[in-house]
């Protein structure tokens, strides 16, 4: 009698120590997985800002024309310490990403709802289908004059640019996420008695959330490319004026300490939707243990 009540009670204890050993081994092989990449990005890194340096320095690399890493860092410390002509570099990264975030909120909205909008009506589509292959088809940097004659000089027209970039990408996202909703989940939820109000605000669209989820990662990116263009165009302040600057005085360095500093922005931003995505998201599989294979 005594024996049956132990058995089970070491066969669940050996169980939970075979689980709480294999997640150690996965969180070690995560970890050392982890050491091994950090430290291979911080080699290839060291690799081509050293061989870089060393070219410029040699002369295999004009640095006239292509810069140096020491060149490009001593001109950032003294924009952080000086400013730039249009005032501190705080105020520029200011301008650019305000920009640049205005005109990604307008685009991500418009996207997803004219997305979800022709998702879900195929009439609609129909209709509107061409005219949005037909805009999809113009580069839309081309764009850039137009606005800023319509617009002005001002953050307006830098905005309509990021916004233009940055619909389309979410759109076609939007409009294929809806179009691969399972048509089973549909009619049951139709089935169950779901008003078209209630399908599209809970089934359709936290079913193509992913692919929107998806579609930021890119997204903000192109709404910083078209802040950056617009500035570049016609501007009084901003990353674009210091890139258009620095490339009218030949300051090659300053070039590229621009670029340097719209990449932190961009990877800043990354992080963000990375971790709007894990919150958003929450019921997908956890890709943690696929790392370690």
């Amino acid at each position: 009698m005594s024996t049956r009540s132990i058995q089970p009670t070491n066969l669940s204890d050996a169980v939970a120590l075979s689980v709480d050993t294999e997640l150690s081994r996965i969180r070690a092989a995560a970890f050392k997985r982890g050491v091994l990449v950090n430290s291979l990005r911080a080699l290839v890194l060291i690799v081509i800002l050293g061989g870089w340096e060393l070219g410029a320095r040699i002369q295999i690399i004009d640095p006239f024309f292509w810069g140096q890493p020491s060149g490009i860092w001593a001109q950032l410390v003294t924009w952080v310490r000086d400013g730039v002509a249009q005032g501190p570099l705080w105020e520029q990264i200011a301008v650019t990403l305000e920009e640049a975030v205005i005109g990604f909120v307008i685009g991500v909205v418009l996207g997803v709802f004219f997305g979800v909008a022709l998702g879900t009506n195929r009439f609609l589509a129909d209709v509107l289908g061409p005219y949005i292959k037909a805009g999809n088809s113009i580069p839309r940097v081309a764009l850039a004059p137009i606005f800023a004659i319509g617009l002005g000089l001002g953050i307006q027209s830098k905005i309509a640019l990021s916004a233009v970039l940055v619909f389309f990408i979410v759109f076609f996202n939007a409009f294929q996420g809806v179009r691969e909703v399972d048509r089973n989940l549909l009619a049951n939820a139709r089935i169950l008695g779901a008003s078209q109000r209630k399908i599209t605000t809970e089934v359709i669209i936290p079913s193509a959330l992913t692919w929107i989820i998806a579609s930021l990662h890119t997204s903000f990116s192109f709404a910083l490319v078209g802040a950056v263009v617009g500035e570049y165009i016609g501007a009084t302040e901003g990353l674009g004026l210091m890139i258009q600057s620095s490339g009218a005085n030949f300051n090659i360095n300053g070039v590229f300490a621009a670029l340097v500093i719209l990449a932190a922005v961009s990877l800043t931003a990354e992080a963000l939707v990375t971790a709007l995505e894990n919150r958003l998201i929450r019921w997908r599989p956890n890709q943690a243990t696929e790392a370690t294979l």
